[in-house]
This record gives structure tokens, C-alpha cells and sequence, in this order.
């Protein structure tokens, strides 16, 4: 009769345990954006996506940015982008102060990105005092987009950063 007891207890247990959905919300899903935004000029060895620029050349940071064409849709503008070290992240994006003067207008499925090592650290590695922390070769540059297409919907980027060598 115990056996009885335990054999009924360990089914109903069980019958609970399979009868959950498993359904936990987006916060447990993977957001992919409808209309993919990538960079097809910077190459991915790891997580992000990086380009490499020479702070002994012209220290210009380029991003090329694109969605396909046959999304049907076009980038309308790069709303906003946010710099830093390679810790940034998306609640950021939010909160910290853009990195662009104001939106850069595109109409287009192409977008570019153009800033360069000196206007980085005059605008993310200088501190209230005025005092520049200067990017040295090694270190890892990261950005993060806001880019809003025909339609109004928005897309946040994924990190990309910069690879700075000598």
C-alpha cells in the first residue's frame, strides 16, 4: 500500500513537471530583429565584429552598415550610437549621451559610420577636468547603434568594436 502511495505521488509529480508550458517571455528568448543590421566590412574572430585601424595612419574608425534588400525597407537614419570600452552595453544606449552631434540622415539599405581616434578620446576618454586618457595600441574601441529605418521601427546594433594597432 506504501509502494501504491509512492508510484501515485511520483505520477503526479511527473504530469505536473511535463504539463508546464514553457513559455518565459522575451526575457528568455533570443531578440533577433526582423530586418538583420550588419557590418560587412569588419570581421568577427569571437563575439563582436571589430576592425582593425592604425593609430600610427590616419586613425579613421569606418563602420559600414547594411540591411538586405530584400527587406523591402531602408535605414532612414543612425539615430544614435554610443562609444566606450568594449564593456558597453545596450541599457546604455539609453542612458549615456549619444555619441553623434545629431542623427545622421541616410535613405538608403548602406549607412557609414566615420570618426576617428583623436574625436574618440576628445569625446569618450576625456574626463571633467579635461584630461585625455590617450588610446594606445592593443587597446579595444566599442560602439553600439541606434539605427532607425523607413518605417520607424528601430534596430539596436550588436557591439562592434576597434582592434587599434600600431
Amino acid at each position: 500500500m506504501k509502494k501504491i502511495k509512492s508510484y501515485i505521488v511520483l505520477m503526479v509529480f511527473a504530469w505536473f513537471a511535463t504539463s508546464c508550458e514553457q513559455d518565459f517571455g522575451e526575457l528568455n528568448s533570443d531578440n533577433v530583429a526582423e530586418v538583420p543590421l550588419t557590418f560587412p566590412n569588419a570581421t568577427t574572430f569571437g563575439f563582436d565584429p571589430y576592425i582593425e585601424v592604425s593609430i600610427s595612419g590616419s586613425g579613421e574608425i569606418r563602420y559600414e552598415m547594411q540591411i538586405p534588400e530584400a527587406s523591402g525597407r531602408t535605414i532612414a537614419e543612425i539615430t544614435k550610437a554610443i562609444g566606450g570600452a568594449s564593456d558597453i552595453n545596450v541599457g546604455q544606449l539609453n542612458s549615456n549621451e549619444s555619441y553623434l552631434d545629431a542623427p545622421i540622415q541616410v535613405g538608403a539599405t548602406t549607412a557609414v559610420f566615420t570618426t576617428s581616434i583623436n574625436e574618440f578620446e576628445e569625446k569618450v576618454r576625456t574626463n571633467s577636468d579635461g584630461e585625455v586618457t590617450s588610446v594606445v595600441p592593443g587597446d579595444e574601441l566599442a560602439f553600439l547603434f541606434l539605427v532607425t529605418l523607413d518605417n520607424g521601427q528601430e534596430i539596436v546594433s550588436m557591439r562592434v568594436r576597434t582592434r587599434v594597432i600600431e
